[in-house]
């Protein structure tokens, strides 16, 4: 699915929008619809992508993913959440981050106050690399204090195979940051934001994989400003590897929303067949 494509289904179904209820539509909804909550970042992405690609992505695939499965379930898209934990990217300015113990506490208190609205299906979904630990365990501190459901994924995570069979790993990092792989996203949904001619670098930075699963985590000192931040060689992404990547990343959030209704109790409708 294309950006415009993806612009056009935003509109098709009334209701998909959480800014756009009034409270007596939200109470109506909050009891047995999934609500899912986008949350990115404003940060640097290189000389050559805007400072709000992951906010960009994220929003998009959340908004296409629910339009793709709103005839099957009951679904809401709040605003997303347009800053992250991004301490390591300040240096290069264009950044505007929340700390990690403060990112933890606005993600739990913005979900907390859902639940307490009486949303009890609530999936987390995130579009930027220094927020995947901390949603989750926003998440499961939630559980522990709510009766509600929550879930949190990355869209790379949830679509990581399907990526892999695109070989979306080789040539750059998948996801990478301002690399090859969000170089395309955005030359597919906004390619009036890419600024020509994009860096390039010479290597082979090849992802495995497997993903993220290496025996430690290493961080190492400084080591964002040593490749300039940006992960790999933004000149190797093309409006072809965006379109198939946006596609593929919708059509697997799309399955992971009906899962998660599935596994919170729901029955979801029959498709609808042409």
């Amino acid at each position: 699915m294309g950006g415009r494509q993806i612009e056009e289904c935003q509109g098709m179904t009334p209701g998909l929008l959480f800014h756009e209820l009034t409270r007596e539509e939200a109470g109506r909804l909050a009891p047995e619809a999934v609500i899912v909550v986008p949350v990115g970042a404003t940060e640097q992405h290189g000389p050559h992508l805007p400072v709000g690609t992951d906010t960009l992505a994220v929003e998009a695939f959340a908004r296409s993913a629910a339009s793709a499965v709103a005839g099957r379930l009951p679904i809401v898209v709040t605003p997303t959440l347009p800053f992250g934990c991004s301490p390591h990217h300040l240096p290069f300015g264009g950044t505007m981050s929340l700390s990690t113990e403060t990112y933890f506490r606005v993600v739990f208190e913005l979900v907390e106050s859902l639940i307490v609205g009486g949303w009890r299906r609530i999936l987390i979904v995130n579009g930027h690399g220094g927020n995947h630990e901390l949603i989750q365990l926003a998440a499961r501190d939630l559980a522990l204090k709510h009766p509600a459901s929550i879930a949190a994924l990355s869209y790379w995570m949830v679509a990581w195979d399907a990526l892999i069979d695109l070989e979306a790993h080789l040539g750059g990092r998948l996801p990478g940051h301002a690399g090859a792989f969000e170089s395309s996203l955005v030359l597919a949904l906004r390619p009036d934001l890419v600024r020509e001619p994009r860096p390039h670098r010479e290597g082979d930075f090849a992802t495995n994989p497997r993903g993220f699963s290496p025996p430690f985590r290493l961080e190492i000192h400084d080591s964002w400003h040593l490749i300039d931040g940006f992960s790999d060689s933004p000149d190797r992404g093309s409006v072809e590897r965006g379109e198939r990547y946006v596609r593929t990343v919708g059509d697997a959030l799309a399955r992971a929303l009906v899962q998660f209704y599935v596994a919170t109790g729901g029955t979801p409708r029959e498709a609808h067949r042409d």
